[in-house]
């Protein structure tokens, strides 16, 4: 299958804007960068409130849907490879999903790299969503009703919060997610470059992230693929999104499987002709809609449980 013609089409306006590529950057610099992508997001959906506060101590965007709680919670941990990315720049995604699944959605601002390298970003998400297990009222949300969710490292640190708090959570919304920092995938090299994520830009997240942070690739806070069959069973019901051309899709696919032989309920929706990152431009990507669709239709449906 081909790549989605509303992809290309950004695939397209970005080369002929030319520019360095984000791995030959400084990390400010790739930052500033990135920001730019939210304009792909457009405004969101209409919600109650956007509050800016901390939340077990991290930083986060509380937003609240239209209508009387307590809401059931969903915690989303942004992309952008532990090294750009904000709640901010995903305030379109945050405020999508509140009011699609009538939900409180706390956007994590977590400590990123190469400031702070692994696994600061993984104890501030851990952190983060164990507090408002407790405290979910304090942000008018209802503690029995809390999932996460997130996409690319938001994915990842989303899964590995999943098995960290097990039971206390009811839905792990994993868009495309990165779960193997060990791995030598086929898609890896299949879609190495020209697809907006690039292997030599992986490479760069990845050595900002853990370079000289004492903590291996193949560390359980890092790489969630690699927990055993115990741990991954005892995690919340998921859903799992994958693209075609992206460099993650194989782990990402991988990860699915891992969930359901550990007897997960899982719905893994595959893309064959995204890239990565389309998740998160509803303004320029119909496929973008409809997967936000997916994922509010399924979290309401965890939240009845």
């Amino acid at each position: 299958m081909a790549v989605d013609p509303a992809a290309q089409s950004i695939l397209d306006l970005l080369v002929a804007m030319g520019g360095a590529p984000m791995e030959t950057l400084s990390p400010s610099q790739a930052r500033l960068l990135s920001d730019g992508f939210a304009l792909l997001g457009g405004d969101g959906a209409e919600v109650a409130s956007v509050e800016s506060r901390e939340v077990g101590g991290v930083p986060a965007l509380v937003i609240t849907p239209h209508g009387t709680g307590p809401f059931p919670v969903l915690v989303w941990m942004h992309g952008g490879g532990w090294v750009v990315g904000s709640p901010t720049e995903s305030l379109a995604t945050g405020k999508n999903l509140a009011a699609k699944a009538q939900c409180v959605v706390v956007s994590l601002d977590y400590r990123m790299a190469p400031e702070h390298k692994a696994p600061a970003a993984y104890d501030d998400c851990v952190a983060a969503t164990a507090w408002l297990v407790e405290h979910a009222g304090d942000v008018g949300g209802d503690p029995t009703r809390i999932a996460v969710g997130g996409d690319s490292a938001g994915g990842n640190l989303s899964a590995l919060v999943a098995q960290a708090l097990g039971g206390a959570l009811c839905f792990q919304a994993l868009i495309y997610p990165a779960t193997d920092v060990t791995g030598d995938y086929p898609s890896r090299v299949e879609n190495a470059d020209g697809y907006l994520l690039t292997k030599s830009m992986m490479e760069w997240f990845e050595a900002h992230y853990l370079e000289d942070s004492g903590v291996d690739p193949s560390d359980l806070r890092v790489s969630p693929l690699l927990a055993p069959t115990s741990t991954v069973a005892a995690t919340a019901p998921a859903l799992v999104i994958t693209a075609g051309y992206d460099p993650l899709r194989d782990e990402g696919q991988a990860y699915a499987a891992h969930l359901t032989a550990a007897g997960v309920s899982v719905v893994h929706r595959h893309f064959a002709g995204q890239i990565h990152g389309f998740f998160s431009m509803p303004n320029a990507v119909p496929d973008a809609v409809v997967a936000e669709d997916l994922t509010a239709e399924l979290l309401r449906k965890a939240f009845q449980r």
